[in-house]
């Protein structure tokens, strides 16, 4: 069966909603033991779990922070102890992310920005390494953005930190291709999921008119490109930035 996950076990950060909670699914429907992560809004996070069981899934819900060494060591002995040991990582925790001038940013929100993009995945990558390594296979997927291809404007700390994803996640694949662990980016375009609920209609309309497929990508389009990367036929594939987002960046 293509793209089977079944013996894999898969943690997601940041998948009581969202796209992390659309490639959650994905990931347990394909076969993957999968821990769902959550740190805010305990009732949210327990109506995805009970979804994800309705649907067959063999699953844990972990309340962590994933950008500190507790909440990523917490992640994984919950895992462990629960499903097994993990194989399959995908850092896609995120926060606010405003889009301001320069003038308007404080250290304090480039810091958080990094916080969550670089430092959570290096965390994630560092705690669960030992056993890709022994196993010798692994997947780290890291969920980027466009915004660093498209340079969007005013929104430079979250360009920057998403810059940084990239780079991490491209030296990366260099140092572990060795040992049959694959890193891989997935960029999403602007895909409106809960937390975009409230932007402005006329920002949304304007940003769909730009899009060359002439349709809203949905968290599914997401969640299939890590599938793929999750699975056993991108095995060849490693230190790839993949942009979901109709047609937005063809360069």
């Amino acid at each position: 069966m293509p793209f089977s996950l079944q013996g894999h076990v898969a943690i997601v950060t940041g998948s009581s909603t969202g796209l992390g909670q659309a490639i959650a699914l994905t990931l347990g429907k394909a076969g993957a033991k999968v821990t769902i992560n959550y740190q805010n809004n305990q009732a949210r996070a327990e109506k995805t779990l009970a979804t994800f069981k309705s649907a067959g899934v063999q699953c844990i819900l972990v309340r962590a922070d994933a950008t500190t060494p507790e909440g990523v060591d917490c992640l994984f002995a919950e895992t462990e102890k629960h499903l097994g040991k993990a194989d399959i990582i995908v850092p896609n925790a995120t926060c606010e992310q405003p889009l301001k001038p320069i003038e308007e940013y404080d250290w304090a929100f480039h810091q958080a920005m990094l916080d969550f993009f670089v430092k959570s995945p290096y965390l994630l990558t560092r705690r669960g390494l030992p056993h890709m390594k022994a196993k010798k296979w692994g997947r780290i997927i890291n969920i980027t953005s466009e915004v660093y291809h498209r340079a969007v404007a005013p929104f430079s700390a979250y360009v920057a930190a998403k810059g940084g994803q990239i780079g991490w996640s491209r030296s990366m694949s260099r140092e572990l291709a060795p040992f049959g662990i694959t890193v891989n980016t997935v960029a999403p375009g602007w895909i409106p999921v809960e937390r975009h609920e409230k932007d402005p209609q006329e920002m949304k309309d304007a940003y769909k008119a730009l899009i060359p497929a002439g349709r809203w990508g949905v968290p599914q389009d997401v969640a299939d490109a890590v599938l793929y990367f999750a699975s056993e036929e991108a095995s060849f594939v490693t230190g790839q930035t993949l942009c979901v987002n109709g047609g937005m960046t063809p360069w």
